[in-house]
């Protein structure tokens, strides 16, 4: 099978590194305009107070982004989709969008990055205990909420991503670790919320095979795995849907999945957490995890009443 490789932008059409890393100063549009190749987007620059946005640290390098990541649909080892992930194309692509909407509807690539392309930084924390800084470029999910008109009955999101065995090694072979597809949820609520987007793209360039491309799920103050990745349906639901790893380990792995440090994996303690890349890619930066990953006065009143100990 040939390897298919995502077209390569043209070195005129992308913000030189020392520009990009003073974030401040990109220009509204520069990432619509060339960085993900779509005319039609529309792109703000990054405020770092804004939604707590930025999180003020130092970013995780790029390298150890695109090299250390879990996507089970490529092999269970971190390194795996990297390796793994060349013979995936993510283009042409359509997401399906219905369930209890007014409007459903299928958007195309260009339709997508056309809610509205932003810079954000977040901290995503893995329920392994190791943590990364990942400047995302993405819309917020309620942009696409309002595109379908969610009806009154509607109370969960449930998302649903790609099975290609032919393309996706992870998926092929007697043993499979995972159930296919995999699936995710969220409350309406949580999915309606600043922070959470889906992301077509990282460090200003557009999102690679081995990281979720074309679009994922990304939710910064939950533990990774509710990160779905190569999304292609999302379903508004009035009951809370299943989820890949609450339904294969439930005792390991909640739906809620915000990140509580009081709580301990079965297998691990989660009350501190190591920083890839900071000191070398296995360094010696470990450090307490925050509640709801840093972002507790964006989202805590989301859970206020709940016991999240029990709703893991």
């Amino acid at each position: 099978m040939a390897v298919y490789r995502p077209p390569v932008l043209p070195p005129s059409e992308i913000t030189p590194q020392e520009i990009w890393l003073d974030r401040r100063r990109l220009l509204a549009g520069a990432l619509a305009a060339g960085l993900l190749g779509s005319g039609q987007a529309r792109a703000a620059p990054l405020e770092a107070a804004k939604g707590g946005y930025d999180p003020g640290e130092p970013l995780t390098p790029q390298k150890d982004v695109t090299s250390y990541n879990n996507f089970y649909e490529f092999g269970s080892g971190k390194s795996d989709p990297a390796r793994n992930s060349g013979p995936f194309r993510p283009e042409p692509w359509t997401l399906e969008v219905g369930g209890l909407v007014a409007k459903p509807r299928t958007f195309d690539l260009d339709a997508l990055r056309g809610l509205g392309l932003e810079e954000r930084v977040y901290r995503m924390r893995c329920v392994e205990a190791w943590s990364m800084v990942i400047p995302w470029v993405g819309f917020s999910i309620s942009a696409l909420l309002d595109q379908v008109e969610p009806l009154a009955s509607a109370k969960y999101v449930a998302f649903e991503t790609v099975v290609r065995p032919e393309e996706m090694s992870g998926q092929r072979g007697a043993f499979q670790p995972l159930d296919w597809p995999y699936v995710e949820g969220l409350r309406l609520d949580e999915a309606r919320h600043p922070l959470a987007i889906l992301a077509l793209g990282l460090y200003g360039e557009t999102l690679p095979n081995q990281n979720g491309a074309p679009v994922r799920l990304v939710v910064p103050w939950k533990y990774g795995f509710k990160g779905a990745k190569s999304l292609v349906k999302i379903t508004l639901t009035e009951e809370e849907p299943p989820s890949t790893w609450n339904i294969l380990a439930p005792h390991e792995y909640g739906f809620y999945a915000n990140v509580n440090p009081e709580v301990d994996h079965p297998r691990w303690s989660q009350a501190s957490e190591r920083r890839i890349g900071a000191g070398g890619f296995f360094g010696s930066d470990r450090r307490p995890t925050l509640s709801f990953n840093g972002y507790a006065g964006e989202v805590a009143s989301l859970y206020a009443g709940m016991d999240l100990r029990a709703k893991y």
